[in-house]
């Protein structure tokens, strides 16, 4: 919606993003579509290269749509496509593990927000 927004004040728009679905809904001026993992739309943590791709990508894309546009990029998960069996499994195999491992992020999110360091 921002970028509907944004487009009709003649600023030009690209969502980045690897939720096709909620995309399609909102129906956004231009898409760059990176099948990944949510929450990773660029790539892989500090995979500088495919992260200078993606905008790259969006940035072309910027200046070829003339209409609503989405495009579906190149950027690959390592491991190929296993990351979508396990992408949020939780079930007994690895409960445990994840209840542990959010205690853990709450903790040191605390403990950064206590020396006043930021988020």
């Amino acid at each position: 919606m921002t970028a509907r927004e944004l487009e009709s004040h003649g600023i030009a728009t690209v969502i980045i993003g690897s939720g096709l679905d909620i995309v399609e809904k909102c129906g956004v001026p231009r898409y760059l579509h990176n099948d990944i993992p949510l929450g990773n739309p660029l790539g892989h943590p500090y995979a500088a290269a495919e992260q200078r791709a993606s905008v790259a990508s969006a940035l072309q894309l910027v200046e070829q749509a003339t209409a609503p546009t989405i495009r579906f990029g190149e950027l690959k998960w390592r491991g190929g496509e296993a990351w979508r069996v396990n992408y949020m499994k939780i079930d007994e195999t690895n409960r445990e593990t994840l209840r542990l491992a959010g205690i853990e992020n709450r903790r040191s999110r605390l403990e950064q927000i206590e020396k006043g360091e930021k988020r």
